[in-house]
């Protein structure tokens, strides 16, 4: 076959089956839900531009995961890590109030369940997926140097072969060997917590007693969804904390959260809702913050509270909670 005849044989749709996958790994590596977007994007057009000098057909998957490669390690080029609250700062007490926030490039983004799996996603994917995108696995692997980075992904998420992601690196399986000993050993130094449990019927369960609660503002039916040692963080403000009697004093002196409406999404695979705030008396609620939970054995872990409005584009979320249908 030509190199012609090659690139007329590959229409957009096999590319755009792709799409999905590769925005799980542009994701891993980039810890932003929009440039691991973008980086798909361009992986796609320079996908599209590179064909008519395509012709391994077989290889048009790894072909892809190259180029993505390639962009993501071009994007990192100079860039400071994103991370949690937790990577940046000391546990704060109850009565801390928030700070000056950092800009939001500082942070690690959730990520609509949308844009990593399709709506008819295999449940076996989905639990083995589900881990690998945990916000706190997320920013763990920004502590790995860039190339690190994709080869763990490549090989421990992935579960490429050695010689694969040599091929995809232009090196040995016995240098990526060497590159992936190196990355476990930084990875587990920096992922603090363990993974959740499976995801299970029970985590809607909990999530729909969190928004209830929420919505009452119960503090003490909320505090009684929580693990002993369960964080709470806010990305954009470096404030967290950890216990639950902290996050019970930092909640009864949020006076402010009173009143706000929680519509349940899909964030990280993982339990999330969208929070709609009042204004002033007979207003409509805006968006105001994006709630990701991690959850393991029927009792909320984390709680990640993007104060962001800017992420309910992301979401595909319209500007009242009524517009929102579930």
């Amino acid at each position: 076959m030509s190199a012609v005849s090659a690139a007329d044989a590959v229409d957009p749709d096999q590319l755009e089956r792709y799409r999905h996958e590769l925005t799980g790994y542009c994701y891993r590596m980039l810890g932003s839900a929009h440039d691991a977007e973008d980086a798909v994007q361009d992986t796609m057009v320079r996908a599209w531009r590179g064909l008519a000098t395509f012709e391994d057909r077989s290889g048009l998957r790894p072909w892809l995961y190259r180029i993505a490669t390639n962009v993501c390690l071009d994007a990192l080029k100079g860039r400071t890590r994103r991370a949690l609250p937790v990577d940046v700062a000391p546990a704060a007490s109850g009565e801390l109030r928030l700070a000056s926030p950092r800009p939001g490039t500082a942070w690690v983004q959730p990520i609509p369940d949308g844009l990593l799996m399709p709506a008819d996603r295999d449940p076996a994917e989905l639990t083995v997926s589900r881990e690998s995108v945990r916000l706190a696995f997320i920013a763990a692997l920004q502590h790995l140097v860039p190339r690190q980075r994709a080869v763990l992904i490549l090989r421990d998420v992935l579960r490429w072969r050695a010689a694969e992601v040599a091929a995809l690196l232009e090196t040995s399986a016995d240098a990526v060997n060497s590159t992936l000993r190196r990355a476990r050993a930084a990875l587990a130094a920096a992922d603090r917590d363990g993974a959740p449990a499976e995801p299970s019927d029970t985590d809607r369960d909990v999530l729909a007693r969190y928004v209830d609660a929420f919505e009452r503002f119960d503090v003490e039916a909320l505090v009684a969804l929580l693990r002993d040692d369960a964080t709470l963080d806010m990305p954009p403000f470096e404030l967290w904390l950890r216990g639950r009697d902290d996050i019970r004093r930092w909640l009864l002196a949020a006076d402010e959260c009173r009143n706000d409406r929680f519509v349940p999404i899909g964030a990280n695979l993982s339990p999330a809702a969208a929070v709609y705030k009042p204004g002033a008396p007979g207003e409509t609620p805006e968006p105001f913050a994006i709630h990701v939970l991690d959850v393991a054995g029927g009792r909320i872990t984390a709680i990640h509270a993007f104060l962001d409005p800017t992420l309910f584009e992301l979401f595909g979320l319209p500007a009242e909670p009524g517009a929102c249908r579930i």
